[in-house]
């Protein structure tokens, strides 16, 4: 068998970006960005908030940790979200996010079902931070 007999191309993963002034708003941002994959945010309404902590002092793993622990929330209780905080003292995040439960009224868009350490990065660019990381669709 060749290689070609074992494997196939298969495009199910997008980037995304979040941009701020600290590494909380990029990381918000990031996850606007990942969620508007998934929905119109401005057709979605805070009806329903999760909150959540974690700890981590990396801060690109910090930032796979927020997404993933967005999208595995947000399934958990069928919630589309689209309103994000987060806020960070050394090691601890607390993460918060509001939104609501998909229903028919909803058009949905792509599935995003994790953030991947594919292109990971975290930087401080001139006066701004930048959150960037493949999320597989």
């Amino acid at each position: 068998m060749t290689d070609e007999e074992n494997y196939f191309e298969h495009d199910a993963d997008i980037g995304i970006i979040g941009r701020g002034e600290t590494v909380e708003a990029c990381f918000v941002n990031a996850a606007k960005s990942m969620f508007s994959l998934m929905a119109n945010l401005s057709q979605i309404h805070s009806q329903q908030t999760i909150t959540f902590e974690f700890e981590e002092e990396d801060l690109e793993l910090a930032f796979v940790t927020w997404l993933n622990q967005l999208i595995a929330r947000a399934q958990e209780h069928n919630l589309i979200l689209s309103d994000f905080h987060l806020k960070q003292e050394g090691k601890y995040w607390q993460g918060t996010a509001s939104g609501e439960k998909w229903n028919e009224n909803i058009e949905r868009g792509i599935e995003v079902k994790g953030a991947t350490l594919t292109m990971l990065s975290v930087k401080k660019r001139d006066h701004q931070w930048e959150a960037r990381c493949v999320v597989d669709v």
